[in-house]
């Protein structure tokens, strides 16, 4: 078995001099790199006392399971002859918050949006998305179901 490593360095910015003093004395702030990548600033959710303006976790993991998702979708659509012009995805996750504090994501739903060159290709690119979630490392990673929900244009000009 073939097996790939990720290295990611998170860096926590949000001492603001008196560390985790209390519950409200600290910014949930921190930065996402890796390797030579742009950084991706983030934070916690806001309902936690997050940044509005930075990525949080839980965007973050609604965003890898709909990119892996595209990714393994258009591949399999060049490999099937299905011509995708573009794909834009509204991907949309539930989580739950438990009695202790924790919680967990119940579902996630993508919402694709995808333009094909031709009404003749729309059947075989809708059947293409359960393998898509078949082969989407992300998704078998998770213990809820990731359902899709797209919607086809054809493209008027290719």
């Amino acid at each position: 078995m073939k097996e790939h490593h990720y290295k990611v360095n998170i860096t926590w910015t949000g001492n603001r001099g008196e560390g985790t003093a209390s519950y409200s004395s600290y910014d949930r702030n921190h930065t996402i790199v890796a390797g030579q990548k742009l950084v991706i600033p983030g934070s916690s959710d806001p309902a936690f006392k997050g940044d509005v303006t930075r990525y949080n976790p839980e965007e973050l993991l609604v965003a890898s399971l709909s990119s892996c998702h595209m990714l393994w979708y258009l591949h399999l659509c060049s490999v099937a002859g299905v011509v995708v012009v573009e794909y834009v995805d509204d991907a949309a996750g539930v989580m739950e918050e438990t009695a202790n504090g924790g919680g967990r994501f119940t579902e996630v739903t993508l919402f694709p949006v995808i333009t094909v060159a031709s009404e003749e290709m729309v059947e075989k690119a809708d059947a293409l998305h359960e393998k898509a979630n078949e082969l989407c490392f992300i998704a078998n990673s998770c213990n809820f179901p990731v359902h899709h929900k797209p919607i086809y244009k054809i493209a008027e000009h290719v």
